[in-house]
């Protein structure tokens, strides 16, 4: 018969004792140095960066490995777990377009200060650039019973999406090494710059990326919590018109789409053939007002005149031959807005690729980097405003909003009789 055997532990040591109470105060004094680091050196994921804990939130349970492993540069660059958050945008978010800009900007710093950016992991998706648009016509005309689902029917719901489903990060990582923020790498970057103290991290608000690179104090530490711009990252490259600053083009992250988006627009390339392309931006970019005396104005006076098909035909006909297979991109979500351009043209729109574009595409954004691949595929291409003086466009109105409110100028001899 078996019988239990009760077992006693050994008392401790009074050596052991010692030994146990000097690990205890070294942890202790380990995390107080580091949380007087961050009350010192301003060095602080609260009030304008995420709390500690957010990011942690962000780590548990993923630490993805994919694209995450030992990086070109063994110092790093933290900008804000959303972009342009820290900054104006951390209740909302701005459009691809802007958000790409302040993306750029951060990218050209890393690229500046040779250190890994660490990418945030999610972009955020503004609602009023989530509409389904053109891939989705709908020919319903929205009774007021009908106008709920109408709405709903043509947006995409999802308000985030994984920056890795809209960028080939390998790809980027040739030219600047990133990783994400919620990635295993960075969870071990945030612990290895506990144990450095006061070599490991330095909150740089208001520093310029010249002194960050030649100023020992930030030069050798292992992360910099950069606060960029309170209005948006982008902000920090305003010098862009000095083209010696600008170290990355406009067409770095176009290009850098994430593969399944690249591989799409190359099958809609492929059957589209020899091609032409224009982008017709509407919808957001017609905002009226009234002034005190009932006249309409306009940031973008000739914009809605401009993008109208016969005002079209007529801008075009220099640069895009008669019989020419166009495709158009655009926002306008009228079914039909642009058939009289197929007296003149062969008209294609992502709605005849949809059998293409249904399984990959999940948001608008992803939806507009692939139409930005076929359009700089294009023979000849056509933009809405010019973003430099040697490219095509629908108008002459500036690109950058000007803050001005105009008359609103609706057809050729209103401005002809303005004059």
């Amino acid at each position: 018969m078996a019988t239990q055997r009760s077992t006693k532990g050994k008392p401790l040591q009074p050596g052991s004792t010692i030994r146990l109470l000097a690990v205890s105060i070294a942890a202790i004094a380990l995390l107080f140095l580091f949380f007087s680091l961050i009350s010192t050196t301003g060095f602080s994921f609260s009030s304008s960066s995420p709390p500690l804990k957010v990011v942690a939130e962000n780590l548990k349970g993923k630490g993805k490995e994919e694209n995450q492993g030992t990086t070109g540069n063994d110092k790093y660059l933290y900008w804000g777990y959303r972009i342009d958050c820290p900054g104006k945008h951390c209740d909302t978010c701005a459009g691809l377009g802007h958000q790409e800009s302040s993306l750029r900007c951060a990218l050209e710093e890393a690229l500046y200060l040779q250190r890994t950016f660490v990418l945030p992991s999610r972009m955020c998706i503004n609602p009023l650039h989530n509409k389904k648009g053109m891939l989705h016509p709908s020919n319903i005309t929205s009774s007021s019973s009908e106008e709920g689902s109408l709405v709903a029917a043509n947006m995409w719901m999802a308000t985030s999406c994984a920056m890795d489903s809209l960028y080939d990060l390998d790809l980027i990582s040739e030219k600047i090494p990133v990783i994400l923020d919620n990635s295993k790498p960075w969870h071990h970057i945030l612990l290895t710059s506990m144990k450095l103290g006061a070599r490991g991290v330095a909150h740089v608000e208001g520093v310029n990326r010249v002194k960050l690179k030649t100023d020992s104090r930030y030069s050798n530490l292992l992360l910099l919590n950069r606060t960029a711009s309170p209005l948006a990252w982008f902000v920090e490259c305003k010098d862009r018109k000095n083209q010696s600053a600008i170290t990355l083009p406009y067409s770095f992250l176009p290009s850098m789409a994430a593969k399944k988006l690249r591989d799409a627009a190359g099958k809609i390339k492929a059957m589209l053939g020899d091609y032409d392309a224009l982008h017709v931006r509407r919808g957001d970019i017609l905002k009226t007002r009234k002034d005190r005396f009932g006249e309409v104005k306009s940031l973008h006076p000739h914009v809605a005149r401009d993008t109208r098909p016969e005002f079209i035909l007529r801008r075009i006909a220099k640069w895009v031959p008669e019989g020419r297979t166009l495709y158009i991109a655009s926002n306008e979500r009228t079914p039909g807005f642009f058939s009289p351009l197929s007296l003149r043209y062969r008209l294609a729109y992502s709605a005849n690729y949809s059998r293409i574009l249904d399984p990959v595409v999940e948001n608008n954004y992803q939806l507009f980097m692939i139409e930005r691949l076929i359009m700089m595929g294009a023979k000849t291409f056509i933009n809405t405003f010019k973003s430099e003086d040697s490219e095509l466009s629908l108008t002459d109105d500036p690109k950058k909003n000007t803050k001005k409110w105009q008359k609103l100028v609706q057809e050729m001899e209103e401005e002809n009789n303005s004059l």
